[in-house]
């Protein structure tokens, strides 16, 4: 199912964008122009990445600085010990849709 989340204006590059479908935290991310829709809880103590760094393609966690690659969720960095899971993204118009 597909959802709407955000207007394409909201997402940027510099900034994140966390939203929440159902109940699952989702986060995204902007890159190279490409919009990413990513597990926003870090899985190795709760934080939401959203709230961490980003520099380029990858995010790290605000709080023990595990690292992700974005576009494909890939843990490139301890202490996480898996991989994010990583959400179809749709843009229709202005609109972002993620399907969960």
């Amino acid at each position: 199912m597909w959802h709407d989340v955000a207007s394409i204006a909201e997402v940027t590059e510099e900034q994140p964008l966390g939203v929440k479908v159902g109940d699952k935290d989702i986060g995204l991310y902007k890159v190279k122009g490409e919009v990413y829709a990513i597990e926003d809880v870090c899985p190795h103590a709760y934080a939401l990445l959203t709230s961490g760094f980003v520099d380029g393609d990858t995010m790290e966690c605000p709080l023990h600085q595990a690292c992700f690659h974005i576009p494909t969720g890939k843990c490139t960095n301890p202490p996480a010990e898996r991989d994010l899971v990583v959400y179809p993204v749709r843009i229709e118009g202005s609109k972002v849709f993620v399907q969960v």
